[in-house]
Formats: C-alpha cells, structure tokens, sequence
C-alpha cells in the first residue's frame, strides 16, 4: 500500500503586519532593509483571542469546502503545534469535536516546529500503511507571534501565524516516498521559551538586551540566529543527499525543491552552496513570513496554483529542537 497527499488548504489571520509598520516602531529599520534581509515584506498575525486551535479549525474548514471532502471519512487527526490551546487535553480532541468528525476518529498533537510537516507525513504514511487509518487529517497551526517580545525586532520581522490542513490518503496528487528524519536535542537552547511549562512554570521576569538592542527573556522566543544558521548549512545539504539517495534518485530527476520558507537569506545561500538552480527553487514567503510548521504545505500549495507541481519534488525542513526532516513527493496528473 502507498500514502498520497490528497487535499491541501490554509488559513491565514486577517491581521497583517508590514514593514511598513515595523519602520514605525523601529526607524532605524527601513522597511526596504527589512525585505533585503530577509525577504519578507508582510506577516499575517493571530488576534489576541485567536488560538492555534481555532486557526486549525479554520485551515480544516476551508479544505473541506475546497476540495469537496466528507469529513465523516476523517479517522485519525494529527496537529502539529507548540503554541497548544491547553496544557491538556490534546487540542486534537478539541478540534475533532468542532469539526464534527467521527467519534471514531484517532487524534493527538504532537510538539514540533520547522521540520513538523515533514515529520507529520511520516506520521501519517505510517497510519495509512500499517491499516491504522485510511484518511489522517494532518494539521499545522502556530501562534509563534504570541511568544515575541513587542521590541524583538529580530523575530518580529521573520514570524508569521498560520495553519494548513492536509488530507493523506491511499490514493491522491502526490505519493509520498521515504524519509530522512533527524535530532540533535544538544541544540535545543538555540531557538526556545524557556518559561511557562512544566521545567519552569513560572515567569522569569528578567530583560536584557544584545548587542543589535534586541531583548532576550526567559520569557519570550529566543533564537540564536548564528548557531541556527550555522546548524542548517551544516545539517541540510547532507539530509538532501541522503533523501535523494534512500528515494533512489539523482539531482536531475528533482524538478523542485520545497524547503521550509526560514527567510531568505538561509534559502539563497543554502540554494547557491547546494547548487540548486533558481527556477527549482520554490520561494513563497515574501508576503507571508515564516509561519513554521505550514510554511512547506503553504508552499505546496501555492507553487501548484502557479503550475509548478510536476515530477518529483524534495520537501525539507530544518529548525527548533534541533531536528530536521525531507522526503520526497511524486506529483501525479491531478490538480489540488
């Protein structure tokens, strides 16, 4: 038996800031240095009262009505998210609940980021292959705007909220091939909230600043830009051979490349150190930012919109925990 990507779809808030707004708050940024150096012109933000969970809802929602789906077939959600609605229960049950679905129906987060797509196809191919299930719901939702500090301008310039919705099946546009997954938990300071869970509950309520007059807390998103840039050029180029390889295949046989849309810098010298010509290089953030976990099924989909699907495509992601996660797609004749 085979897992294919049937259906995709996302959700965007309708609060979008540009860089514009940003130059307002910081003028020593322009907003035209802002998009040279990370390639992002505007980020959609979650409202106050807007939650990974309702914006996941949102995600399924729209699928569901794009693609002329029976949610009654849905028998297993994943959701893939590390800004949940509660400590517990899952937000997975939460949302089979408002999306009405099967009691039936399997469902749980899981707690991951950059790499969280790719990691939830692998989850999903397993569901499918092993007779588990027969459709998974696979969701990506994150408010990581909700975890920066108002004068990060560092972070405030590259984050986004969004979430995606997918639906792997035994048959749809996309089959999915074999994985290259990996960890190294030795980074996992790089790019953390240290405050608010279970290690420390309580608020650190401390604030300094680094040399760029960033702040760094405890309490907020911290990222260290250096050593995340430092892991990804380490660690991507080596994961794309080995997908390449476990898949079977040969550079010339990709006729896209989907990486987790990070910024632009990372991507353009990522492309250029790989080699990889511009026009298999899909590029979709400028006008939405990184929103994490569903910038690859947000890229998916748009990229098929532009009539870029076709053959076979190299998925990749790479970040927090530190972990990182690519797999190949093989594109049939169908549209989304």
């Amino acid at each position: 038996m085979k897992a294919y990507i049937k259906a995709v779809s996302y959700y965007l808030p309708s609060t979008v800031l540009t860089n514009q707004d940003i130059e307002k708050e910081f003028p020593e940024w322009s907003a035209e240095k802002v998009t040279k150096k990370v390639g992002i012109e505007q980020r959609h933000i979650a409202s106050f009262a807007e939650t990974a969970g309702d914006m996941a809802c949102c995600a399924a929602e729209k699928m569901f009505a794009e693609h002329s789906i029976d949610r009654s077939c849905i028998d297993f959600v994943l959701l893939c998210t590390q800004s949940p609605d509660y400590f517990l229960p899952s937000t997975a049950c939460v949302i089979q609940e408002r999306l009405h679905l099967p009691k039936a129906c399997g469902a749980l987060d899981f707690n991951l980021g950059c790499s969280g797509y790719v990691y939830g196809l692998s989850l999903a191919k397993g569901l499918i292959i092993s007779g588990v299930a027969k459709n998974v719901l696979l969701i990506t939702s994150e408010t990581y705007t909700k975890y920066i500090h108002p004068k990060d301008k560092g972070n405030r310039t590259i984050f986004g909220d969004g979430a995606a919705a997918s639906l792997i099946s035994s048959e749809g546009f996309a089959e999915i091939g074999e994985f290259v997954l990996g960890t190294d938990g030795s980074g996992a300071e790089h790019l953390i909230v240290k405050s608010g869970a279970s290690r420390h509950p309580q608020q650190y309520d401390e604030l300094r600043y680094d040399d760029s007059k960033n702040p760094i807390s405890g309490d907020y998103l911290f990222m260290n830009g250096s050593e995340i840039f430092s892991f990804t050029i380490l660690t991507v180029p080596k994961m794309i051979k080995d997908v390449l390889l476990k898949n079977k295949l040969s550079r010339d046989d990709i006729s896209l490349y989907v990486f987790h849309q990070a910024n632009a810098y990372i991507l353009d010298f990522l492309r250029k150190k790989m080699k990889i010509d511009e026009d298999k290089f899909y590029l979709n953030l400028h006008k939405i930012g990184n929103t994490v976990s569903s910038t690859i099924p947000i890229a998916i989909y748009d990229a098929q919109k532009n009539g870029k699907l076709c053959g076979c495509i190299v998925l990749a992601g790479f970040g927090v925990g530190l972990s990182w996660a690519a797999t190949i797609i093989k594109i049939k004749n169908e549209r989304l």
